[in-house]
């Protein structure tokens, strides 16, 4: 996210617009170049019971206009949200769950210039609000973090957010009451299904994130709400160099033409926008800079900043002319307005969607042979509990590649939840006969849910699937099919080598 590189110096010299954070839309740093991944580093039992009985609700996705309250962005934590994570038809079996979220609440990437920073003190404190039942025990704990195995360069990122004054990017307190409270809404979700028993070994259980601090921190408040015995001796945490979670398959020519692609449509948009530029020109007079200085500023992620905490828009330093005029909602109005504009143009012309086909089908895949590997019987030391700590530049993507075009921007804390479930006739056949799994997903079924929403029947490969019949549930093939070829049929390609490289 820190990365402007090549198309901040094109905006500057061109006098345009950064793209912007987005709470409806996409940031510039939505679709990052190659250089750009590089440079990133409750209800009680018996509820929860009687509920997962039922049939599955009809559930829609959150679209764009759940978006457009930016407090729907800051994702202020509260003990209200509804979850439907572990629900399932009667005597449905569990067998893996793959979490990826993204990092809480944090202090701004940019800085309006002749402006006072925000004053938000980034040490934790239960006696602060927000604040969580955990929060002490959690600060206690993370002291104890080098017992767990780090894969570098992990090791010598802080535990906590600990400093009085926030750094750029750093994790609030906020942001770690977030993911535990995360945490805790899927351990209450699951304590039935027993998908980590609680004599779970090392290999059942898989953590993931880039070497930002604010991500690293992150998965450990989810981890530490998550987990009913939080032993760091069985905690192994592995790096992710790439915000695309790609590993070892993150080469894709193809990939970066349709970003570079995609960015000349934003820069177009936003130079077409004259009340965008008039906006920004009265920005910059307010606090006595050039118009390139303050969209080299990216004003928009100080200003979710201050709205999320609770502060006034900035105001312009005293001493100078301006001295007592501030940034106001109006700006801010107009900013978000052309961001839903260019939401709607990046739908339209479809780079976007081909772009994340590519970005996140390393990490699709991935996710596919763990679900294959999880279904297996006796599967004792198979990871079963997956958990991926990343960006919005990480989830915005994943979405997208799934075909989630309506689901509402990342917000602070979002998560993306992958299920694996075994129908009751599977599991009593295997029961009594021993008899494995036959083809690749017989008896099997996937789940995906975004912040709690059950958005499986929206997705590409499972939206003309007849939920009524026969099965209330999305049959595993169906994922494996769209994962190994139908996704690239947006590309014109049936493979990811082809995709990536046979134009």
């Amino acid at each position: 996210m820190l990365g402007r590189n090549r198309f901040l110096l094109l905006l500057l010299a061109g006098g345009v617009t950064l793209a912007f954070v987005s709470l409806s839309l996409q940031f510039l740093n939505l679709t990052p170049t190659a250089s750009t991944e590089r440079q990133l580093d409750v209800q009680e039992g018996a509820e929860l019971a009687k509920s997962r009985k039922r049939v599955f609700p009809e559930t829609h996705p959150p679209g764009p206009n759940s978006a457009r309250d930016p407090y729907s962005y800051c994702n202020t934590p509260n003990g209200s949200e509804q979850a439907w994570e572990g629900h399932s038809p009667a005597d449905y079996r569990l067998l893996s769950v793959q979490v990826m979220i993204r990092h809480g609440d944090r202090y701004p990437l940019y800085t309006i210039p002749k402006t006072k920073r925000p004053a938000i003190d980034c040490t934790l404190s239960a006696s602060r609000s927000p604040s969580h039942p955990l929060l002490t025990s959690y600060i206690s704990h993370m002291g104890l973090g080098g017992r767990a195995k780090w894969e570098a360069p992990l090791n010598s990122v802080p535990r906590i957010p600990n400093h009085s004054s926030c750094e750029v990017g750093e994790l609030t307190q906020t942001g770690v009451v977030q993911h535990l409270h995360n945490g805790q809404l899927l351990r209450q979700a699951y304590r039935h299904h027993s998908v980590l028993p609680s004599d779970w070994s090392p290999h059942q259980l898989g953590v993931e994130t880039t070497s930002r601090s604010r991500t690293v921190q992150s998965g450990l408040a989810f981890l530490y709400g998550f987990l009913p015995d939080f032993d760091w001796g069985r905690v192994s945490v592995r790096h992710q160099w790439s915000t695309l979670f790609c590993g070892a398959a993150c080469d894709c020519p193809a990939r970066n033409r349709y970003l570079e692609e995609e960015q000349r449509r934003q820069y177009r948009l936003r130079v077409a926008d004259r009340e965008l530029e008039k906006t920004y020109a009265d920005m910059a007079r307010t606090v006595g800079v050039l118009t390139r200085h303050l969209r080299a500023a990216n004003p928009i992620d100080s200003l979710l900043c201050h709205l999320c905490h609770g502060l006034p828009f900035p105001c312009a330093s005293a001493g100078g002319g301006n001295a007592g005029k501030c940034l106001t909602m109006e700006q801010f109005a107009v900013i978000r307005r052309q961001q839903r504009d260019d939401d709607l143009d990046r739908s339209r012309v479809g780079l976007y969607r081909k772009y994340a086909t590519l970005a996140m089908h390393p990490y699709l895949n991935q996710t596919a042979t763990k679900m294959e590997r999880a279904s297996r019987e006796g599967a004792r030391r198979e990871e079963v509990f997956s958990l991926a700590s990343g960006h919005d530049i990480t989830i915005s993507p994943l979405l997208s590649a799934l075909g989630l075009t309506e689901a509402s921007f990342p917000r602070f804390a979002a998560r993306v939840v992958f299920e694996l479930w075994r129908s009751p006739k599977q599991t009593k056949k295997s029961s009594s006969t021993g008899e494995r799994s036959k083809g690749k997903g017989g008896g099997l079924f996937i789940r995906i849910l975004y912040n709690g929403e059950d958005v499986t029947f929206h997705t590409a490969f499972c939206r003309s699937h007849d939920r009524h019949a026969g099965q209330p549930l999305c049959p595993l093939e169906n994922f494996l099919s769209f994962v190994r070829r139908d996704m690239f049929g947006i590309v014109n390609a049936t493979s990811y080598r082809e995709a990536c490289y046979g134009r």
